[in-house]
Protein backbone atom coordinates (compact mmCIF):
# COMPACT_ATOMS: atom_id res chain seq x y z
CA UNK A 1 0.00 0.00 0.00
CA UNK A 2 1.14 3.61 -0.76
CA UNK A 3 -0.05 5.90 2.12
CA UNK A 4 -2.74 3.71 3.30
CA UNK A 5 -4.24 3.56 0.40
CA UNK A 6 -5.69 0.42 -1.71
CA UNK A 7 -4.24 -0.55 -5.24
CA UNK A 8 -7.01 0.88 -6.96
CA UNK A 9 -6.41 4.43 -5.83
CA UNK A 10 -2.53 4.52 -6.19
CA UNK A 11 -2.36 2.26 -9.23
CA UNK A 12 -3.18 2.30 -12.81
CA UNK A 13 -5.80 0.36 -14.71
CA UNK A 14 -5.24 -0.69 -18.92
CA UNK A 15 -8.00 -1.89 -20.69
CA UNK A 16 -8.20 -4.56 -22.86
CA UNK A 17 -10.50 -5.07 -26.10
CA UNK A 18 -9.90 -8.94 -26.05
CA UNK A 19 -10.13 -9.06 -30.02
CA UNK A 20 -7.76 -6.98 -30.67
CA UNK A 21 -5.52 -7.11 -28.45
CA UNK A 22 -3.34 -10.91 -29.27
CA UNK A 23 -4.99 -13.52 -31.83
CA UNK A 24 -2.90 -17.02 -31.04
CA UNK A 25 -5.23 -19.36 -33.22
CA UNK A 26 -5.09 -17.51 -36.48
CA UNK A 27 -8.55 -16.93 -36.80
CA UNK A 28 -7.55 -13.41 -36.79
CA UNK A 29 -9.14 -12.39 -33.76
CA UNK A 30 -7.79 -11.66 -29.67
CA UNK A 31 -7.88 -14.65 -26.93
CA UNK A 32 -7.31 -15.41 -23.65
CA UNK A 33 -3.78 -16.88 -24.63
CA UNK A 34 -2.91 -13.83 -26.36
CA UNK A 35 -3.35 -11.29 -23.24
CA UNK A 36 -1.46 -14.63 -21.26
CA UNK A 37 1.29 -14.30 -23.48
CA UNK A 38 1.22 -9.97 -23.56
CA UNK A 39 0.82 -9.36 -20.24
CA UNK A 40 4.27 -8.71 -19.43
CA UNK A 41 3.91 -5.69 -21.88
CA UNK A 42 1.53 -4.47 -18.94
CA UNK A 43 3.54 -5.13 -16.31
CA UNK A 44 6.32 -3.66 -18.22
CA UNK A 45 4.75 -0.42 -18.65
CA UNK A 46 4.30 0.09 -14.93
CA UNK A 47 0.34 -0.87 -14.85
CA UNK A 48 -1.50 -2.53 -11.94
CA UNK A 49 -4.19 -3.76 -13.05
CA UNK A 50 -6.23 -4.82 -16.33
CA UNK A 51 -9.55 -4.67 -17.16
CA UNK A 52 -11.03 -6.67 -20.54
CA UNK A 53 -13.74 -6.17 -22.22
CA UNK A 54 -16.73 -9.25 -22.56
CA UNK A 55 -15.41 -12.72 -23.13
CA UNK A 56 -18.43 -14.22 -22.23
CA UNK A 57 -20.67 -16.88 -24.33
CA UNK A 58 -22.69 -14.29 -27.04
CA UNK A 59 -24.13 -14.65 -30.19
CA UNK A 60 -21.53 -11.50 -30.51
CA UNK A 61 -24.54 -9.07 -32.45
CA UNK A 62 -22.22 -6.60 -30.20
CA UNK A 63 -19.37 -7.93 -29.80
CA UNK A 64 -19.84 -9.83 -25.95
CA UNK A 65 -22.73 -6.69 -24.91
CA UNK A 66 -25.05 -9.26 -25.27
CA UNK A 67 -24.43 -12.26 -23.18
CA UNK A 68 -25.94 -15.98 -23.22
CA UNK A 69 -23.93 -16.91 -20.70
CA UNK A 70 -22.70 -14.78 -17.20
CA UNK A 71 -19.96 -17.82 -16.06
CA UNK A 72 -18.77 -18.99 -19.62
CA UNK A 73 -16.05 -18.11 -21.81
CA UNK A 74 -16.81 -17.65 -25.35
CA UNK A 75 -15.24 -20.38 -27.62
CA UNK A 76 -13.57 -17.60 -29.88
CA UNK A 77 -11.60 -16.74 -26.68
CA UNK A 78 -10.78 -19.61 -24.96
CA UNK A 79 -12.25 -21.82 -22.53
CA UNK A 80 -12.45 -21.27 -18.50
CA UNK A 81 -9.08 -23.15 -18.09
CA UNK A 82 -7.51 -21.05 -20.30
CA UNK A 83 -9.26 -17.73 -18.27
CA UNK A 84 -7.67 -19.36 -15.00
CA UNK A 85 -4.04 -19.44 -16.59
CA UNK A 86 -4.94 -15.61 -17.42
CA UNK A 87 -5.23 -15.05 -13.57
CA UNK A 88 -2.27 -16.98 -12.58
CA UNK A 89 -0.15 -15.38 -15.20
CA UNK A 90 -1.16 -12.02 -13.75
CA UNK A 91 -0.60 -12.70 -10.11
CA UNK A 92 2.83 -13.85 -10.45
CA UNK A 93 3.32 -10.51 -12.55
CA UNK A 94 1.22 -8.56 -9.45
CA UNK A 95 -1.31 -7.42 -11.72
CA UNK A 96 -5.09 -7.21 -11.23
CA UNK A 97 -7.48 -8.63 -12.67
CA UNK A 98 -11.10 -6.78 -13.62
CA UNK A 99 -13.89 -8.31 -16.03
CA UNK A 100 -16.84 -6.17 -17.56
CA UNK A 101 -19.92 -7.15 -16.10
CA UNK A 102 -23.11 -6.36 -18.28
CA UNK A 103 -26.18 -6.32 -15.96
CA UNK A 104 -28.63 -3.87 -18.03
CA UNK A 105 -29.49 -6.56 -20.85
CA UNK A 106 -28.48 -10.02 -21.68
CA UNK A 107 -28.32 -11.32 -25.31
CA UNK A 108 -32.12 -12.10 -26.72
CA UNK A 109 -30.34 -15.67 -27.25
CA UNK A 110 -30.08 -15.88 -23.41
CA UNK A 111 -32.24 -18.78 -21.85
CA UNK A 112 -33.63 -16.53 -19.34
CA UNK A 113 -35.05 -14.72 -22.32
CA UNK A 114 -35.91 -17.52 -23.98
CA UNK A 115 -38.27 -18.37 -21.17
CA UNK A 116 -38.86 -15.27 -20.76
CA UNK A 117 -40.73 -14.99 -24.21
CA UNK A 118 -42.16 -18.24 -24.38
CA UNK A 119 -45.35 -17.27 -22.39
CA UNK A 120 -47.13 -14.68 -20.36
CA UNK A 121 -47.33 -17.04 -17.80
CA UNK A 122 -43.61 -17.88 -17.40
CA UNK A 123 -41.85 -18.00 -14.25
CA UNK A 124 -39.44 -15.65 -15.49
CA UNK A 125 -42.00 -13.79 -17.92
CA UNK A 126 -41.05 -10.34 -15.15
CA UNK A 127 -37.35 -11.01 -15.58
CA UNK A 128 -37.90 -8.72 -18.29
CA UNK A 129 -39.72 -5.18 -19.31
CA UNK A 130 -42.31 -6.61 -20.94
CA UNK A 131 -45.62 -3.81 -21.36
CA UNK A 132 -48.90 -3.85 -23.78
CA UNK A 133 -48.78 -1.95 -26.80
CA UNK A 134 -50.91 2.02 -27.05
CA UNK A 135 -54.71 1.03 -28.17
CA UNK A 136 -53.68 2.24 -31.22
CA UNK A 137 -50.20 -0.44 -31.41
CA UNK A 138 -47.47 2.05 -30.87
CA UNK A 139 -45.25 1.27 -28.17
CA UNK A 140 -45.99 2.12 -24.49
CA UNK A 141 -43.79 4.95 -24.69
CA UNK A 142 -41.48 7.26 -26.89
CA UNK A 143 -38.04 5.95 -25.58
CA UNK A 144 -35.18 5.63 -28.07
CA UNK A 145 -32.70 3.09 -28.16
CA UNK A 146 -29.44 3.70 -28.13
CA UNK A 147 -28.33 2.43 -31.78
CA UNK A 148 -31.50 4.14 -33.41
CA UNK A 149 -34.92 3.35 -33.14
CA UNK A 150 -37.99 2.67 -30.63
CA UNK A 151 -36.67 1.27 -27.84
CA UNK A 152 -39.40 -0.80 -27.59
CA UNK A 153 -39.89 -4.31 -29.64
CA UNK A 154 -42.98 -6.10 -30.60
CA UNK A 155 -43.31 -10.10 -30.35
CA UNK A 156 -45.65 -11.48 -32.15
CA UNK A 157 -46.18 -14.51 -30.11
CA UNK A 158 -46.83 -13.27 -26.95
CA UNK A 159 -48.56 -9.81 -27.76
CA UNK A 160 -46.15 -7.49 -25.75
CA UNK A 161 -43.53 -4.75 -26.39
CA UNK A 162 -40.60 -5.64 -24.71
CA UNK A 163 -37.74 -3.39 -23.82
CA UNK A 164 -34.25 -2.90 -25.37
CA UNK A 165 -32.31 0.49 -24.28
CA UNK A 166 -29.35 -1.05 -27.27
CA UNK A 167 -30.26 -3.51 -29.85
CA UNK A 168 -33.40 -5.59 -30.36
CA UNK A 169 -31.31 -8.11 -29.48
CA UNK A 170 -30.53 -6.85 -26.15
CA UNK A 171 -33.61 -7.02 -23.80
CA UNK A 172 -33.62 -5.38 -20.73
CA UNK A 173 -33.87 -7.14 -17.44
CA UNK A 174 -36.13 -5.90 -14.85
CA UNK A 175 -33.82 -5.06 -12.15
CA UNK A 176 -36.78 -4.22 -10.05
CA UNK A 177 -37.52 -8.14 -9.80
CA UNK A 178 -35.46 -9.31 -6.82
CA UNK A 179 -34.80 -13.08 -8.46
CA UNK A 180 -32.95 -10.75 -11.52
CA UNK A 181 -30.45 -9.26 -8.57
CA UNK A 182 -29.93 -12.36 -6.72
CA UNK A 183 -29.23 -14.08 -10.35
CA UNK A 184 -26.87 -11.59 -11.29
CA UNK A 185 -25.11 -11.30 -7.75
CA UNK A 186 -24.75 -15.11 -8.28
CA UNK A 187 -23.07 -14.67 -11.28
CA UNK A 188 -20.41 -11.61 -9.77
CA UNK A 189 -19.55 -14.23 -7.15
CA UNK A 190 -18.95 -16.95 -9.77
CA UNK A 191 -15.88 -14.79 -10.80
CA UNK A 192 -14.78 -13.26 -7.69
CA UNK A 193 -14.34 -16.97 -6.72
CA UNK A 194 -12.44 -17.53 -9.20
CA UNK A 195 -10.47 -15.00 -8.51
CA UNK A 196 -10.99 -11.84 -10.28
CA UNK A 197 -10.38 -8.34 -8.31
CA UNK A 198 -12.96 -6.48 -9.48
CA UNK A 199 -15.89 -5.21 -12.11
CA UNK A 200 -16.06 -2.52 -14.48
CA UNK A 201 -19.74 -2.64 -14.78
CA UNK A 202 -21.37 -1.44 -17.89
CA UNK A 203 -23.75 0.88 -18.46
CA UNK A 204 -24.71 0.52 -14.47
CA UNK A 205 -26.83 3.97 -14.60
CA UNK A 206 -29.52 2.09 -16.66
CA UNK A 207 -30.21 -0.67 -14.66
CA UNK A 208 -33.11 1.37 -13.10
CA UNK A 209 -35.78 3.30 -15.20
CA UNK A 210 -38.96 5.46 -14.27
CA UNK A 211 -41.65 2.35 -12.74
CA UNK A 212 -44.20 4.45 -14.77
CA UNK A 213 -42.20 4.50 -17.93
CA UNK A 214 -43.04 8.23 -18.63
CA UNK A 215 -42.23 9.47 -22.23
CA UNK A 216 -39.28 11.33 -22.54
CA UNK A 217 -39.07 15.26 -23.32
CA UNK A 218 -37.48 16.44 -26.65
CA UNK A 219 -34.14 17.79 -26.29
CA UNK A 220 -33.43 21.62 -27.34
CA UNK A 221 -30.24 21.27 -27.81
CA UNK A 222 -30.36 18.89 -30.21
CA UNK A 223 -28.58 19.25 -33.83
CA UNK A 224 -28.58 17.53 -37.10
CA UNK A 225 -25.76 15.32 -37.17
CA UNK A 226 -25.97 14.02 -33.55
CA UNK A 227 -27.04 10.91 -32.81
CA UNK A 228 -30.97 9.69 -32.78
CA UNK A 229 -30.92 8.95 -28.78
CA UNK A 230 -29.87 12.24 -28.67
CA UNK A 231 -33.19 14.54 -29.71
CA UNK A 232 -34.58 13.25 -26.70
CA UNK A 233 -33.28 14.69 -22.79
CA UNK A 234 -33.14 10.52 -21.55
CA UNK A 235 -34.70 11.65 -18.26
CA UNK A 236 -37.23 8.71 -17.40
CA UNK A 237 -35.05 5.76 -19.44
CA UNK A 238 -31.62 5.86 -17.32
CA UNK A 239 -30.62 7.32 -13.61
CA UNK A 240 -33.46 6.35 -11.69
CA UNK A 241 -32.94 7.68 -7.91
CA UNK A 242 -33.90 3.78 -7.06
CA UNK A 243 -30.14 2.86 -8.91
CA UNK A 244 -28.88 3.90 -5.20
CA UNK A 245 -30.49 0.50 -4.51
CA UNK A 246 -28.75 -1.18 -6.71
CA UNK A 247 -24.98 0.27 -6.46
CA UNK A 248 -25.23 -0.39 -3.08
CA UNK A 249 -26.23 -4.24 -3.29
CA UNK A 250 -23.30 -4.66 -6.00
CA UNK A 251 -20.46 -3.09 -3.32
CA UNK A 252 -22.08 -4.97 -0.40
CA UNK A 253 -21.26 -7.71 -2.53
CA UNK A 254 -17.76 -6.72 -3.81
CA UNK A 255 -16.70 -5.81 -0.33
CA UNK A 256 -17.53 -9.59 1.19
CA UNK A 257 -14.33 -10.18 -0.58
CA UNK A 258 -10.97 -8.72 0.94
CA UNK A 259 -9.70 -5.69 -1.73
CA UNK A 260 -11.97 -5.62 -4.20
CA UNK A 261 -12.95 -3.32 -7.06
CA UNK A 262 -16.27 -1.78 -8.11
CA UNK A 263 -15.93 0.62 -11.13
CA UNK A 264 -19.51 2.16 -12.64
CA UNK A 265 -19.39 3.37 -16.53
CA UNK A 266 -21.56 6.47 -16.03
CA UNK A 267 -21.97 8.52 -18.74
CA UNK A 268 -24.19 11.58 -16.84
CA UNK A 269 -23.40 14.84 -15.79
CA UNK A 270 -20.97 15.25 -13.45
CA UNK A 271 -23.04 16.50 -10.66
CA UNK A 272 -25.27 13.01 -11.06
CA UNK A 273 -22.03 11.01 -11.38
CA UNK A 274 -21.05 12.10 -7.95
CA UNK A 275 -24.32 10.55 -6.81
CA UNK A 276 -23.05 6.71 -7.92
CA UNK A 277 -20.21 7.46 -4.93
CA UNK A 278 -23.26 6.35 -2.30
CA UNK A 279 -24.00 7.69 0.74
CA UNK A 280 -21.03 7.53 3.08
CA UNK A 281 -19.04 6.28 -0.27
CA UNK A 282 -21.19 2.92 -0.50
CA UNK A 283 -21.65 2.78 -3.87
CA UNK A 284 -19.11 2.45 -6.77
CA UNK A 285 -15.26 2.97 -5.57
CA UNK A 286 -15.07 4.20 -8.93
CA UNK A 287 -17.78 6.10 -11.15
CA UNK A 288 -16.43 6.25 -14.13
CA UNK A 289 -15.44 9.94 -15.40
CA UNK A 290 -14.92 10.60 -18.89
CA UNK A 291 -14.87 14.12 -19.01
CA UNK A 292 -11.35 14.50 -20.00
CA UNK A 293 -12.85 12.66 -23.49
CA UNK A 294 -15.99 14.82 -23.98
CA UNK A 295 -15.00 18.21 -22.87
CA UNK A 296 -13.42 20.61 -25.28
CA UNK A 297 -9.47 20.03 -25.95
CA UNK A 298 -7.91 23.65 -24.56
CA UNK A 299 -6.37 24.90 -21.13
CA UNK A 300 -9.11 26.80 -19.98
CA UNK A 301 -11.76 24.28 -20.57
CA UNK A 302 -9.37 21.31 -19.06
CA UNK A 303 -8.89 23.44 -15.91
CA UNK A 304 -12.38 23.95 -15.44
CA UNK A 305 -13.09 20.76 -15.77
CA UNK A 306 -10.62 19.35 -13.18
CA UNK A 307 -11.87 22.52 -10.82
CA UNK A 308 -15.61 21.51 -11.13
CA UNK A 309 -14.64 17.64 -10.67
CA UNK A 310 -12.39 18.23 -7.75
CA UNK A 311 -14.86 20.22 -5.85
CA UNK A 312 -17.94 18.32 -6.56
CA UNK A 313 -16.47 15.04 -5.25
CA UNK A 314 -18.22 13.51 -2.06
CA UNK A 315 -15.70 13.97 1.70
CA UNK A 316 -13.54 10.91 0.63
CA UNK A 317 -14.49 10.08 -2.54
CA UNK A 318 -11.51 8.74 -4.67
CA UNK A 319 -10.75 10.57 -8.20
CA UNK A 320 -10.60 8.93 -11.65
CA UNK A 321 -9.83 9.88 -14.77
CA UNK A 322 -10.36 8.18 -18.89
CA UNK A 323 -8.47 9.15 -21.57
CA UNK A 324 -9.84 6.56 -24.35
CA UNK A 325 -12.27 3.55 -24.39
CA UNK A 326 -13.58 1.17 -26.60
CA UNK A 327 -16.60 3.39 -27.47
CA UNK A 328 -14.78 6.28 -28.12
CA UNK A 329 -12.24 8.19 -30.81
CA UNK A 330 -8.90 7.38 -29.73
CA UNK A 331 -7.33 10.46 -27.72
CA UNK A 332 -4.54 11.00 -30.87
CA UNK A 333 -7.39 10.91 -33.49
CA UNK A 334 -9.22 13.55 -30.88
CA UNK A 335 -6.68 16.28 -30.25
CA UNK A 336 -4.25 15.36 -32.67
CA UNK A 337 -0.51 13.23 -32.39
CA UNK A 338 1.60 16.34 -30.83
CA UNK A 339 -1.20 17.32 -28.01
CA UNK A 340 -1.63 13.68 -27.56
CA UNK A 341 1.71 13.66 -25.53
CA UNK A 342 0.06 16.27 -23.55
CA UNK A 343 -2.98 14.32 -22.82
CA UNK A 344 -0.58 11.44 -21.37
CA UNK A 345 1.34 13.83 -18.87
CA UNK A 346 -1.68 14.89 -17.74
CA UNK A 347 -3.71 11.84 -17.65
CA UNK A 348 -0.72 10.30 -15.22
CA UNK A 349 -0.46 13.45 -13.08
CA UNK A 350 -3.46 14.45 -12.06
CA UNK A 351 -5.08 13.18 -8.42
CA UNK A 352 -7.24 9.89 -9.39
CA UNK A 353 -6.85 6.79 -10.55
CA UNK A 354 -5.96 6.88 -14.76
CA UNK A 355 -7.15 4.24 -16.78
CA UNK A 356 -5.24 3.75 -19.82
CA UNK A 357 -6.31 2.22 -23.36
CA UNK A 358 -4.87 -0.40 -25.21
CA UNK A 359 -3.03 1.44 -28.07
CA UNK A 360 -2.67 4.70 -26.52
CA UNK A 361 0.87 4.29 -25.44
CA UNK A 362 2.07 4.05 -28.64
CA UNK A 363 -0.35 7.03 -30.00
CA UNK A 364 -2.21 4.66 -32.30
CA UNK A 365 -5.06 6.40 -34.37
CA UNK A 366 -8.51 5.85 -35.14
CA UNK A 367 -7.92 3.79 -38.58
CA UNK A 368 -10.18 4.10 -41.61
CA UNK A 369 -12.64 1.13 -42.05
CA UNK A 370 -12.82 0.55 -45.74
CA UNK A 371 -16.26 -0.25 -46.94
CA UNK A 372 -18.06 -3.77 -46.41
CA UNK A 373 -15.13 -4.15 -43.73
CA UNK A 374 -17.34 -2.46 -40.92
CA UNK A 375 -17.97 -4.77 -37.90
CA UNK A 376 -19.75 -2.37 -35.26
CA UNK A 377 -23.45 -2.82 -34.60
CA UNK A 378 -24.38 0.93 -33.83
CA UNK A 379 -22.76 1.51 -37.47
CA UNK A 380 -24.66 -1.05 -39.03
CA UNK A 381 -27.84 0.46 -37.50
CA UNK A 382 -26.96 4.04 -37.71
CA UNK A 383 -24.98 5.53 -40.89
CA UNK A 384 -21.95 7.56 -39.80
CA UNK A 385 -21.55 6.05 -36.33
CA UNK A 386 -19.14 3.62 -35.54
CA UNK A 387 -16.69 2.14 -32.71
CA UNK A 388 -14.33 0.03 -35.58
CA UNK A 389 -11.56 2.89 -35.94
CA UNK A 390 -10.95 2.99 -32.49
CA UNK A 391 -10.80 -1.01 -31.91
CA UNK A 392 -8.13 -2.37 -33.96
CA UNK A 393 -5.52 -5.18 -33.60
CA UNK A 394 -2.74 -3.74 -31.57
CA UNK A 395 0.20 -2.91 -33.47
CA UNK A 396 3.30 -5.29 -31.79
CA UNK A 397 5.79 -5.17 -34.67
CA UNK A 398 6.37 -4.22 -37.96
CA UNK A 399 5.55 -7.81 -39.89
CA UNK A 400 2.93 -7.93 -42.35
CA UNK A 401 -0.04 -8.58 -39.47
CA UNK A 402 1.43 -6.23 -37.02
CA UNK A 403 3.02 -9.66 -34.53
CA UNK A 404 -0.64 -9.31 -33.56
CA UNK A 405 -2.32 -12.45 -35.90
CA UNK A 406 -0.62 -14.68 -38.74
CA UNK A 407 -3.67 -14.21 -40.58
CA UNK A 408 -5.83 -10.72 -41.34
CA UNK A 409 -7.01 -9.64 -38.98
CA UNK A 410 -11.03 -8.85 -37.72
CA UNK A 411 -10.09 -5.58 -38.37
CA UNK A 412 -7.53 -3.68 -40.49
CA UNK A 413 -4.17 -2.54 -39.26
CA UNK A 414 -3.71 0.94 -39.27
CA UNK A 415 -1.35 2.18 -42.50
CA UNK A 416 1.05 3.27 -40.23
CA UNK A 417 1.31 0.36 -37.96
CA UNK A 418 5.20 -0.56 -39.69
CA UNK A 419 6.49 2.53 -38.03
CA UNK A 420 4.22 2.68 -34.83
CA UNK A 421 4.13 -0.36 -33.29
CA UNK A 422 5.57 -1.62 -29.51
CA UNK A 423 8.50 -3.17 -30.76
CA UNK A 424 10.19 -0.11 -32.75
CA UNK A 425 9.15 2.71 -30.09
CA UNK A 426 11.19 0.20 -27.41
CA UNK A 427 14.24 0.73 -28.91
CA UNK A 428 13.37 5.09 -29.55
CA UNK A 429 14.27 6.85 -26.57
CA UNK A 430 12.22 9.94 -27.99
CA UNK A 431 9.17 7.68 -28.64
CA UNK A 432 5.52 7.77 -27.43
CA UNK A 433 5.73 4.18 -25.80
CA UNK A 434 8.90 6.12 -23.79
CA UNK A 435 6.82 8.98 -22.18
CA UNK A 436 4.47 6.77 -21.29
CA UNK A 437 6.98 4.06 -19.25
CA UNK A 438 9.10 7.15 -17.56
CA UNK A 439 5.57 8.95 -16.88
CA UNK A 440 3.96 5.84 -15.61
CA UNK A 441 7.64 5.48 -13.38
CA UNK A 442 7.76 8.65 -11.48
CA UNK A 443 3.74 8.11 -11.16
CA UNK A 444 5.17 4.86 -8.84
CA UNK A 445 7.83 6.77 -7.58
CA UNK A 446 6.53 9.69 -6.20
CA UNK A 447 3.75 9.47 -3.52
CA UNK A 448 2.72 13.28 -5.01
CA UNK A 449 2.11 11.76 -8.24
CA UNK A 450 -0.15 8.66 -6.39
CA UNK A 451 -1.69 9.83 -3.48
CA UNK A 452 -1.16 13.61 -3.50
CA UNK A 453 -2.98 16.73 -3.24
CA UNK A 454 -4.00 18.96 -6.16
CA UNK A 455 -4.16 22.46 -6.29
CA UNK A 456 -4.11 24.70 -9.64
CA UNK A 457 -1.65 27.48 -10.48
CA UNK A 458 -3.10 31.08 -12.19
CA UNK A 459 -1.67 30.94 -15.44
CA UNK A 460 -2.39 32.49 -19.11
CA UNK A 461 -2.99 31.75 -22.60
CA UNK A 462 -3.16 27.93 -23.57
CA UNK A 463 -1.17 26.68 -20.17
CA UNK A 464 -2.96 24.69 -17.80
CA UNK A 465 -0.38 24.10 -14.67
CA UNK A 466 -0.78 22.47 -10.96
CA UNK A 467 1.21 21.51 -8.04
CA UNK A 468 0.80 18.13 -6.30
CA UNK A 469 2.33 17.60 -3.05
CA UNK A 470 2.26 14.49 -0.37
CA UNK A 471 4.70 15.24 2.50
CA UNK A 472 7.89 16.49 1.36
CA UNK A 473 7.27 15.25 -1.99
CA UNK A 474 6.62 18.51 -4.77
CA UNK A 475 5.46 18.35 -7.90
CA UNK A 476 4.95 21.44 -10.42
CA UNK A 477 3.49 20.32 -13.72
CA UNK A 478 2.90 22.97 -16.82
CA UNK A 479 1.01 22.07 -19.79
CA UNK A 480 0.96 24.04 -22.88
CA UNK A 481 -2.37 22.92 -24.87
CA UNK A 482 -1.29 25.44 -27.92
CA UNK A 483 1.32 25.95 -30.48
CA UNK A 484 2.89 28.81 -29.75
CA UNK A 485 5.59 29.00 -27.25
CA UNK A 486 4.17 29.69 -23.97
CA UNK A 487 6.61 31.81 -20.77
CA UNK A 488 5.37 31.12 -17.87
CA UNK A 489 6.83 33.82 -15.30
CA UNK A 490 6.09 32.63 -11.83
CA UNK A 491 4.71 28.54 -10.46
CA UNK A 492 5.60 29.45 -7.30
CA UNK A 493 8.46 27.04 -7.05
CA UNK A 494 10.08 26.37 -3.34
CA UNK A 495 12.81 28.11 -2.79
CA UNK A 496 12.62 30.23 -6.61
CA UNK A 497 13.87 27.81 -8.40
CA UNK A 498 13.67 23.68 -9.84
CA UNK A 499 14.58 21.21 -12.29
CA UNK A 500 12.85 19.48 -15.16
CA UNK A 501 12.29 15.96 -14.17
CA UNK A 502 10.62 15.16 -17.25
CA UNK A 503 9.47 16.69 -20.95
CA UNK A 504 6.69 14.76 -23.15
CA UNK A 505 9.61 16.17 -25.94
CA UNK A 506 11.90 14.17 -23.71
CA UNK A 507 15.03 16.07 -23.94
CA UNK A 508 14.98 18.55 -21.03
CA UNK A 509 15.99 15.65 -17.98
CA UNK A 510 17.21 17.86 -14.98
CA UNK A 511 17.55 21.23 -17.01
CA UNK A 512 17.49 24.42 -13.87
CA UNK A 513 14.59 26.24 -14.33
CA UNK A 514 13.04 29.33 -12.03
CA UNK A 515 10.72 31.30 -10.43
CA UNK A 516 9.03 30.04 -14.03
CA UNK A 517 9.82 28.21 -17.22
CA UNK A 518 9.27 28.82 -21.06
CA UNK A 519 7.27 25.91 -22.51
CA UNK A 520 7.42 25.44 -26.27
CA UNK A 521 4.25 24.68 -28.32
CA UNK A 522 2.74 21.16 -27.51
CA UNK A 523 5.34 20.54 -24.78
CA UNK A 524 4.51 19.39 -21.11
CA UNK A 525 7.23 19.43 -18.38
CA UNK A 526 7.19 17.92 -14.81
CA UNK A 527 9.35 20.18 -12.35
CA UNK A 528 11.16 18.74 -9.32
CA UNK A 529 11.62 22.07 -6.91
Amino acid sequence: MVGGTSWWQHGIIYHIYPRSFQDTDGDGIGDLRGIEERLEHIAGLGCDAFWISPIYPSPMKDHGYDVADYTGIHPLFGTLEDFDRVVAKAKSLGLKVILDFVPNHTSDQHPWFLESRSSRESPKRDWYVWRDAKPDGSPPNNWISVFSGSAWEWDEATGQYYLHSFLTEQPDLNWRNPEVRAAMYDAMRFWLDRGVDGFRVDVVYYCMKDPKLRDNPPNPGWKPGMPEIDTLLQTHSNDHEDMAIVIGEMRRLVDEYEDRLLIGEIYLPLERLMAYYGRDLSGAHLPFNFQLILTPWNAHEVRALVEQYEGLLPQGGWPNWVLGNHDQARVAARVGAAQARIAAMLLFTLRGTPTLYYGDEIGMPNVEIPPGRGEDAWGRHEAGFTRDPQRTPMQWDASEHAGFSTVEPWLPLSPDHAARNVETQDRDPGSMLTLHRRLIAMRRASPALAIGDWSGIETAGEVFAFKRRHGGDELTIVLNFGTQEEAVPNLHLAGGQGRIALSTHLDRDDEAVGPGVVLRPNEGVIIVA
